[in-house]
């Protein structure tokens, strides 16, 4: 497990500046402070000085609005570093500019800054000077970002491709700090308790969706300025939410005006088509054994987490940065000096790059979005881990995925899709996404890969939920699911946001807010989310491989909500006087049931709650005897230490019937507890039982 302790507070703080100093990290991580285009005084005039990495160029001119466009050559740095610099008076925000490189094979070629800080909007190439000031307002949240962010807290993240989120009427993007006011908004509601953006770096082609990055210093212009960037994160930051960021540093585009060929060389990525070319993404791969190269990445992962204030990076697609022949075929790769397969190179970059980030940050979130069984990859690097915080579990994603598809009826065969999770939920800090990956391409929305009527997908749609938010591990879910979006998401329209009216879909809507509210204020299922401590599996009495009951625990068991029990039934018929075996005697509350009727539910429950029987039940000895929806999830809470204390006694003190015969309990009448029902949660207007829904 990485460590998280608090870190300096940059920006402001009470309203009040405060020094933004450069990052607990080494220079040469730090290439934004000496590289790229700055603007600055010299002598008794205003300019801007360049400075670009391009050694193996016969000569380089800056290029600009500030010149007409006419080559100002620039002098190359007499130390060695390759590093080109000119200092060009009267150049001001907000002009463009580009580097003109004569190649070490003679071509001339204009190239975009790689650390300019903006740059023009798509289908433009150009380089534009700007200022990074801006006055900071969410002192409060980066003061206490290292208990928000600890590994122990819950974390509950909605994914966001900013320009099909929401548009203006007209179908323009909208403004950086509008989608900051409204996602705010829109993530308080839902309880969310940080949003990812998928990357915002600049991208030539839009249908990318930002994962072929030209630009890797300045954020997308579609949505405007820099300024305006930092605001969408000040304004989620001052809602108490966190902020994270898709990063790409894996592959980049070939676009001429990029990083490909930067000095008429293999400059940035690797000469050999067999480790500098990805043919599942016609795009090239960085040279990691290149220590420029390093610094470049590691200094962007700095960049972002310094002026933007971002609470951590989403790497992609670790997996092929690991493995030299990932997604390639026999001869298109070259093995390692070892012979394997394994990218040595690549190893020890994501090694340094971590390191460098939490000693910088020691308050953020580095987390890998790795598919493969790479052994320690959130284990620390001293370890001989990769060093990240957290691992998106793709495995658990592919296998409940691949189940909740399955015909009721076919379910109760592949019960090792739902159940193998847990041999290794607790081998790494594991996320689970339902990501933009799983609604594209032609697999459908999340809804629409449930079987059955619209009944049977809403309903088994909100169990896939439950589910996942009481499984150990933190959370994700892409924009959409949150309101059961029925189409495929496709970047070139926004979302279907009418549907959030319809009685299902805010169902699922107001369910999601529910499973946030809950999950939060709930110990259990956060605060041994990486151990198998926090988690056991429930007795029940009656074998059935498409119910699941599991205990979720509390590393505090005098907490309140220390103990949660949840029991998934993915079948479409209810289950009458099901017995679970619990620890500890009392009222288990019922505090959330996915079949109420608020959500679009059938109304079936346990009358909010369920007292424990004193009878031995596989082994535990309390049972509960409760009723489970069709395509339900029900949680119940333990009660408190100390009614639990007074429930035992009681408990011990009453001679326990003998329990009836299997074959009796298959058709008696459930008996109702003696529940207040007027102090029933607001949140579960379920009060007995219904008929199911045909």
């Amino acid at each position: 497990m990485v460590a998280h302790s608090p870190s300096r507070i940059h920006g402001m703080a009470g309203g009040e500046a405060q020094p933004h100093p450069a990052p607990d990290a080494d220079p040469w991580h730090l290439p934004y402070l000496r590289l790229g285009a700055h603007l600055q005084s010299q002598g008794d005039g205003q300019g801007a000085r360049f400075a670009v990495w391009a050694p193996n160029a016969r000569s380089l001119a800056v290029v600009g609005d500030f010149n007409g466009w006419q080559p100002q050559r620039m002098q190359r740095a007499g130390d060695g570093s390759g590093q080109w610099e000119a200092f060009v008076p009267g150049a001001s925000a907000g002009q463009c500019y580009k580097f003109r490189v004569e190649g070490a094979d003679g071509s001339f070629t204009d190239k975009a800054d790689p650390l300019a800080f903006c740059a023009e909007e798509a289908p433009r190439t150009a380089s534009r000077l700007c200022s990074l000031d801006y006055d900071w307002n969410d002192g409060d949240w980066m003061a206490g970002r290292a208990a928000h962010q600890a590994l122990d807290a819950p974390m509950s993240i909605y994914e966001v491709h900013l320009g099909s989120w929401e548009r203006n009427e007209d179908r323009t993007p909208l403004n950086y700090r509008e989608l900051g006011r409204r996602l705010a908004a829109h993530c308080q509601a839902m309880g969310f308790t940080h949003v990812e953006l998928m990357p915002v770096a600049e991208h030539p082609f839009y249908g990318s969706w930002g994962y072929q990055i030209t630009g890797y210093y300045a954020p997308t212009a579609r949505h405007g300025s820099p300024q305006d960037l930092m605001a969408l994160v000040d304004t989620l930051h001052q809602h108490g939410i966190g902020v994270l960021l898709d990063w790409v540093p894996s592959h980049f585009p070939s676009d001429e005006h990029g990083l490909a060929r930067f000095d008429g060389t293999h400059l940035y990525e690797h000469a050999d088509p067999r480790q500098g070319f990805h043919p599942q993404w016609n795009s090239l791969v960085f040279n990691y054994g290149r220590s420029e190269v390093r610094d470049f990445l590691i200094g962007n992962a700095l960049f972002w987490l310094d002026k933007y204030h971002f609470d951590g990076l989403r790497v992609d697609a670790v997996a092929s940065m690991l493995y030299l022949d990932y997604a390639r075929k026999p001869g298109q790769w070259k093995p390692n000096a070892h012979g394997g397969h394994e990218n040595l190179e690549a190893v020890e970059f994501l090694r340094q790059l971590n390191t460098a980030v939490y000693r910088a940050f020691p308050d953020v979130h580095m987390i890998a979005e790795e598919s493969t069984a790479w052994p320690g990859v959130t284990r620390p690097v001293h370890e001989g881990g990769l060093g990240f915080g957290l691992k998106w579990n793709m495995g658990w994603m592919n296998d409940t995925l691949r189940y909740v598809s399955r015909d009721s009826v076919h379910r109760k065969w592949h019960e090792g899709e739902l159940r193998f999770s847990v041999h290794y939920a607790f081998n790494e800090n594991f996320l689970l996404p339902l990501s933009h990956d799983e609604v594209v391409y032609g697999k459908g929305s999340l809804l629409g890969r449930q079987p059955g009527d619209d009944w049977q997908r809403f309903a088994g749609l909100r169990a896939t939920y439950g589910y996942m938010w009481a499984h150990p591990g933190k959370k994700l879910l892409f924009m959409g699911g949150e309101f059961a979006q029925s189409r495929e998401w496709h970047h070139e329209r926004v979302l279907d946001w009418h549907l959030m009216v319809q009685e299902l879909h805010g169902g699922v809507r107001r369910w999601v807010a529910d499973l946030n509210r809950v999950y939060t204020a709930t110990p259990a299922l956060w605060q041994d989310d990486f151990s198998s401590a926090g988690f056991d599996w429930a007795p029940v009495a009656q074998g059935e491989p498409t119910v699941l009951a599991f205990l979720r625990r509390a590393r505090d068991p005098q907490a309140e909500g220390a103990l949660l029990l949840a029991v998934c039934n993915f079948t479409p018929r209810p289950l009458t006087q099901w017995h679970v075996g619990v620890p500890v005697p009392g009222l288990w509350t019922e505090v959330l049931n996915s079949d109420a009727a608020d959500y679009g539910g059938s109304g079936m429950g346990n009358l909010g709650g369920v007292q424990a029987q004193f009878v031995e039940c596989g082994g535990q000895p309390f049972r509960l005897e409760i009723t489970v929806p069709p395509l339900a999830v029900v949680w119940f809470v333990a009660p408190a230490p100390g009614a639990v204390e007074a429930a035992a006694t009681v408990a011990l003190a009453a001679e326990p019937e003998p329990e009836a015969p299997l074959h009796a309990r298959a058709v008696a009448e459930p008996a109702a507890p003696s529940v207040d029902t007027e102090s029933l949660p607001i949140n579960h207007p379920s009060t007995g039982h219904r008929s199911t829904p045909s």
